[in-house]
Formats: C-alpha cells, structure tokens, sequence
C-alpha cells in the first residue's frame, strides 16, 4: 500500500497533476494500479524513482492512458 501510494504521488509531481487525478488514471481510465504496480512491486521497489516513475508511466502510455 505504502508503494502505491509513493508511485502515485511521484507520477503526480513528474505530470504536474494531483495524486486523486493519477488515482483516477491508473483505476479508472486503466488496471496499471491491480494489474502492473502491485504485482510487480517486487522488481519496482528495488529501482529508482525516475526509473519507476518513467516505466509506469511507460505502461500507462501502452494501456492508452493519456498523459
């Protein structure tokens, strides 16, 4: 949970948006939070947070997520 939040927050601040905006993107306008964030936490949390930062928003850009 802590994770999430912390991907959340820090795509907000890369996009200039509130963390309730990115919430929506990655809920409700994709499953990147279920289907990508939480499952691979294993492999995310060990890298960096630009790095986190940019393959999230990578896959969120694959999902047809408009950034």
């Amino acid at each position: 949970m802590e994770f999430s939040v912390f991907c959340i927050e820090s795509i907000a601040e890369k996009l200039g948006q509130t963390g309730d905006v990115v919430y929506e993107m990655l809920t409700k306008e994709s499953s990147v939070l279920n289907d990508y964030i939480v499952p691979c936490y294993d492999v995310l949390h060990t890298q960096g947070k630009e790095y986190i930062v940019e393959d999230i928003i990578d896959v969120m850009k694959q999902k047809g997520v408009e950034v």
